[in-house]
């Protein structure tokens, strides 16, 4: 059994390897298409070394179960993170945006998609998840930065919101359980990349900004709300199952 789990986290490593190739591929991309300063550079190379560090910190076994089709998926879907996260640090104006809008509007199109071949390869995992998650949470708080600009710094508790909630079940244990809003946080990526588009009158972007800024604060109010109204159901729960 120990020898399966090395060698299927060995998967997860090459894997994790291949990306970083491909990480380097997409900034080397953008690079030569419409140009990145050195700051964009160093955003994106931090954003992947600091990503490839987290991952490769969990255990064995988590990695293991971890690797295969979903995870490839979460990993391109991380690289294109990485070229939007470069391309904000840039300042990414005219042809920049317009590439920056197209990068991450594909990386919000493959979302759902690694989830979908977790479930039929039989390969869901907490590592897997919390992968996804995070390279959701990080697009729309990169994201947020790039609107904020034009907007108004107000777009920034878009991306903050969701920190300041973990943040929030540290101090308040009963917060923690919350269910993942998928469909809210795809929402936001792609109101956030329609508003970035530079197709807009200002008044649009704002429009699009506002919904996402509402959508998302009933979202995590709902949670707050049904996590506090049944904490004494999830305490039994948790002390079920310990």
């Amino acid at each position: 059994m120990a020898i399966s789990i090395s060698a299927t986290s060995t998967v997860f490593d090459r894997e994790l390897a291949v990306a970083g190739a491909v990480q380097l591929a997409v900034l080397g991309t953008v690079s030569a298409a419409v140009g990145l300063s050195p700051l964009g550079w160093v955003a994106g190379l931090v954003f992947a070394l600091v990503t490839g560090l987290l991952l490769v910190s969990h255990d064995a076994a988590g990695r293991a179960r971890a690797a295969g089709a979903a995870n490839q998926v979460t990993l391109a879907r991380a690289t294109l993170v990485g070229g939007v996260t470069a391309l904000v640090a840039a300042g990414a104006s005219g042809p920049q945006l317009v590439v920056l809008v197209a990068i991450g509007s594909v990386a919000i199109a493959l979302d759902g998609l690694d989830g979908y071949l977790a479930r039929r390869n039989n390969t869901v995992s907490v590592l897997g998840a919390r992968f996804d998650m995070e390279v959701d949470a990080f697009l729309i708080l990169v994201l947020s930065v790039l609107v904020c600009r034009t907007v108004g710094p107000w777009v920034l508790a878009i991306g903050l919101m969701r920190y300041a909630f973990v943040a929030a079940m540290f101090l308040v244990p009963r917060l923690n359980g919350s269910v993942a809003r998928k469909v809210v946080a795809a929402m936001q990526g792609g109101l956030l990349v329609a508003a970035a588009a530079p197709i807009w009158p200002l008044e649009v972007a704002v429009g699009l900004a506002a919904v996402a800024l509402v959508a998302l604060a009933w979202s995590f109010g709902r949670d707050v709300w049904w996590l506090l109204a049944h904490r004494a159901e999830l305490a039994e729960r948790a002390s079920t199952l310990t």
